[in-house]
């Protein structure tokens, strides 16, 4: 059970913050995970203030005088504490929300924060595998379980993954009537967008063999993918199992359910197709998420290149 989040503010402020947490959860759709992120980043800004302020919890006045030197305290203090430069950024841009929606409600008007920059990010790329290792990964996902059926199961899972580039939790979400007929996937990702997915015949084929395995009834409504006792399959299952199969292949660590969602990217995008299309298939709302990829496929086209030409041997 998740410990609640106190807040370190004034009973106006904390009714606020409630108002705004139901707003992105209502009109924004985000999920309980990112509204739980969110809560925690403001809180963190919060406990600052309270310390920094000598004990004072802030009230909507104290937020309307806030200046640049308040935000900018913060993230100094955050420096100190070492805390990623990724988490602090993104502490930064709930704060910025929680600002806009008060600005955009008419509640209050402070624009201090809009002049604080975001610490840059290190920029990390997606961690691929080579294909012929993701068929090794496929194909051995059936053999660290004692019952035929669930080993069947985690090699359609493992296939839709990597054949669709699907997320874990857009692949355990499926119900049994979201695999048609004409060969296409209907998915609701990040922000409820919806998405069409094809299809690959050995996808239909390995779903198709593990429905046939399964010793329940699978119906319209109920989950494509169930546990061991019949209710929806754990994302965490899925995980471990990929634990074992890395380990047992002697892949890197970075070998996890989003990754083989990443080679899917990555190998479309070395097989000549667009970037455009690739956004589309993934879901991405930003095409400049997508082109992460790109680099992906020049630091591979280094590597080969120090590999192979004859002043490197």
């Amino acid at each position: 059970m998740k410990k609640e989040i106190t807040y370190q503010v004034s009973t106006e402020v904390k009714e606020l913050l409630h108002r705004w947490l139901h707003w992105l959860q209502d009109e924004r759709r985000y999920s309980a995970h990112t509204l739980d992120a969110y809560a925690r980043d403001v809180a963190i800004f919060f406990d600052f203030l309270y310390n920094y302020h000598e004990k004072k919890l802030c009230s909507l006045t104290d937020l309307e005088k806030l200046e640049v030197h308040d935000f900018r305290a913060f993230l100094s203090h955050r420096n100190t504490q070492y805390i990623a430069k990724s988490s602090t950024a993104r502490e930064l841009s709930s704060l910025k929300s929680f600002f806009h929606w008060l600005s955009q409600n008419e509640i209050l008007e402070n624009s201090a924060l809009s002049v604080i920059i975001s610490p840059r990010r290190p920029k990390s790329l997606p961690k691929a595998i080579e294909a012929q290792e993701a068929f090794k990964v496929i194909a051995k996902a059936g053999d660290f379980n004692k019952k035929e059926w669930i080993g069947l199961r985690d090699i359609a899972v493992l296939t839709l993954l990597y054949g669709c580039g699907l997320r874990i939790s857009e692949a355990l979400s499926l119900n049994v009537e979201d695999i048609n007929h004409n060969n296409f996937l209907r998915i609701k990702g990040k922000g409820q967008k919806e998405r069409i997915v094809p299809l690959l015949p050995i996808v239909v084929e390995n779903i198709k063999t593990y429905t046939k395995a399964c010793p329940y009834r699978l119906q319209s409504g109920d989950p494509l993918f169930l546990g061991a006792r019949g209710e929806r399959l754990s994302p965490r299952i899925i995980q471990r199992n990929l634990e074992k199969i890395r380990r047992y292949l002697d892949l890197p660590e970075t070998l996890t359910p989003h990754a083989l969602r990443h080679s899917f990217a990555t190998h479309l995008l070395a097989a000549g197709t667009d970037l455009r299309s690739i956004q589309e298939l993934l879901g991405h709302a930003s095409l400049t998420t997508t082109q992460r990829y790109t680099d992906v496929q020049i630091e591979t086209l280094k590597k080969e290149y120090h590999k192979a030409h004859p002043l490197e041997n």
